[in-house]
């Protein structure tokens, strides 16, 4: 069978790929490694686009211009339209930065980077909840668009040695670098090769390598062809069930998945059709793979949402979402993609309205989202006063200076100091940490209150206080090596101190080596005659829609034990590993406040704690600050200040 004629098997296989990721994603448990669907998209793309080159190649009528015009009217119309409803329906429902995050996603989708935007997007300190962004499957388009745009240049410079026999074996070469790479990657920086071209180039190349050599591979007898598709079938259907999130991804476990759709690629060129090749071009699977495309654009986006609006995918749910995305797509399918992508368009007149146009219209949203202060169309006038909270109640916001000011010279004036002023000015007391440390000035603000402490609050986003030897093991940034140094001074200078230390202790913990020198620093500090206060953190909630809870008008806001389980082990483990060492350090714990053996409270008295998933916004702070006083006798009474 030539790899120019079309393939009704490989829209059977389109059909297996699109019906594992949406299993995956609907969270049916025994498809834990759906997700792999992707992977074989990218290996029969890899096949696909090589093959279309290589005939258009031998013609010599081959045209960039053409070539980009066609894949572009291929995939952003339907595109377009998918992220146009999404974009109308979140808009009553995300808010701040979630629906900031859409807008440029959107952008970066247009224009075949949003796997770039997301990597950096969810690796940042700050980073977005994944299972709320409504465009995070564009990753995978995004990545073949850059395989795309970077092929065919390749291909055609490629073209007057591909007759050689030896490129066989430099192809081979290639290949096994690409994998020896993504296999590295994977465990040395996971975020970026999930989402990232380049750990992902062996898989398309698996596809390339089909269309380049299939004149070169043996010819398959019927039992052999049997053998290798159902090899096939078996690796697919396999890696979908024993793989799952925690599973290292892409390197050698996207091996397994993506060798298989190149076993049943490669048997489907057999004159002898096998049973999976049989199965696989029948009515169903074909008509299910030529949707494949606008179905995979429509199934995620209401599952975002639904877990925005933290509402449980039930079976009957997952039954109707199932249902829309099929009849969403067949309608794409039938009136938007086919009716476009065959349009005799120029490049120029394809870029202006496809690419062009769209990115216009979404900067100015972008832009009229940013500057618009008027959210009466989103949110209810009796919602505003709550959503003012959390969106203006920043305390790294409002207190900017102290959170991330200068490395060395830390503000050090009455912006940054906080509770009684002594007589001579000078605070005897200070508050170190991370941007979890900002999100508790307001509790320590109403803890220190009747007290004589007047604390100097020097905070910076991920940046604990770690004194020598270990400041550069802990940090490779050099400004937080220098705050820390700069703040060792300081406490240097300025003995016998009460130092209260915060940070995402869950978080921070996790790695055990952070436990040490977080031991060695408090160490250092009782060397130095201070008095050290450790202040217990506030547990993250499962999302950050949780933050939100009131404003959406839901009753329940409570989180459950299970829910926080792992967070309070790792606060858990790091209390009793100094506690164990350093006896004479107090201890203070807000979510005594709030937490019971059942769970943990977001709102009290009908005021929104947090601000995100795992900081508290400035008044939610001072509210828990005044509740645990109501509820626990002050430890800080009675303490002399020095």
């Amino acid at each position: 069978m030539s790899i120019l004629q079309y393939r009704r098997d490989i829209d059977g296989l389109r059909a297996i790929a699109v019906t594992l990721v949406i299993l995956f994603h609907y969270q049916f448990p025994l498809f834990s490694g759906g997700f792999i669907g992707v992977d074989v998209f990218f290996v029969i793309s890899g096949f696909l686009i090589t093959g279309l080159l290589l005939k258009v190649q031998s013609r010599d009528d081959f045209s960039f211009a053409t070539f980009y015009s066609r894949r572009i009217r291929r995939l952003l119309p339907s595109f377009l339209l998918v992220s146009l409803v999404t974009f109308i329906v979140i808009s009553r429902y995300y808010m701040d930065g979630d629906y900031y995050i859409f807008s440029k996603s959107w952008l970066g989708s247009v224009i075949g980077l949003s796997n770039i935007f997301f990597h950096g997007e969810l690796s940042q300190y700050f980073s977005a909840d994944a299972k709320i962004i409504s465009l995070l499957h564009t990753w995978s388009l995004a990545v073949e668009e850059q395989f795309y745009f970077i092929w065919p240049l390749l291909l055609l410079l490629l073209k007057p040695i591909i007759r050689h026999a030896k490129f066989v074996l430099i192809f081979i070469g290639l290949w096994f670098g690409a994998f020896t790479f993504s296999i590295w990657h994977a465990i040395a920086d996971p975020v970026a090769a999930y989402f990232l071209l380049p750990a992902r180039v062996f898989e398309l190349m698996l596809g390339c390598g089909l269309a380049l050599f299939a004149h070169r591979l043996p010819i398959l007898n019927r039992w052999q062809a049997e053998c290798l598709s159902l090899t096939g079938v078996v690796a697919i259907v396999a890696s979908a069930i024993l793989l799952s999130s925690e599973s290292i991804f892409p390197g050698y476990n996207a091996l397994w998945p993506t060798a298989g759709a190149a076993l049943i690629i490669y048997a489907g060129m057999s004159s002898h059709a096998s049973l999976v090749t049989r199965l696989l071009s029948t009515k169903a699977f074909v008509f299910l793979g030529t949707l494949s495309y606008s179905l995979y654009l429509w199934h995620w986006p209401p599952i975002a949402l639904l877990n925005y609006q933290l509402v449980a995918l039930t079976l009957p749910i997952k039954v109707g979402l199932i249902s829309f995305a099929f009849f969403a797509a067949w309608f794409t399918h039938a009136f938007v993609e086919n009716s476009l992508r065959y349009r005799q368009w120029s490049l120029r007149k394809t870029i202006s309205l496809l690419i062009l146009l769209p990115c216009v219209l979404i900067w100015l949203v972008q832009l009229t989202i940013r500057t618009n202060d008027d959210i009466s169309f989103r949110i209810p006038e009796e919602k505003r006063a709550l959503y003012k909270i959390m969106q203006q109640q920043h305390a790294g916001d409002l207190y900017e200076a102290c959170f991330d000011g200068a490395d060395y010279a830390f503000d050090q004036s009455e912006s940054c100091l906080f509770g009684n002023a002594t007589s001579n000015g000078k605070p005897n007391s200070m508050l170190l940490g991370d941007s979890h440390a900002t999100a508790m000035i307001g509790f320590l603000e109403q803890v220190v209150a009747d007290t004589p402490f007047y604390f100097l609050a020097v905070t910076k986003a991920s940046a604990a206080f770690i004194a020598e030897p270990n400041i550069d093991k802990a940090f490779a940034d050099e400004k937080k090596r220098q705050r820390s140094r700069a703040l060792q001074q300081y406490l240097t200078a300025n003995p016998s101190l009460t130092v209260f230390i915060n940070n995402w202790w869950a978080g921070y913990t996790q790695n055990s080596q952070n436990i040490e020198y977080t031991s060695a620093t408090v160490d250092w500090l009782l060397q130095q005659g201070h008095r050290v206060v450790i202040i217990e953190d506030v547990l993250r909630l499962p999302s950050q829609s949780h933050a939100y809870c009131l404003i959406r008008g839901s009753t329940d806001c409570d989180i459950t034990e299970a829910e926080i389980k792992d967070d309070l082990h790792y606060a858990n483990r790091f209390r009793a590993s100094i506690e164990e060492r350093h006896p004479e350090v107090m201890w203070i714990n807000p979510r005594q406040a709030i937490c019971d053996q059942q769970g943990c409270k977001t709102t009290l008295d009908g005021l929104p704690l947090y601000r995100d998933e795992h900081h508290l916004n400035y008044l939610g702070s001072k509210k828990l600050g005044d509740e645990y006083l109501r509820r626990f006798a002050n430890p800080l009474d009675g303490i002399a200040t020095q």
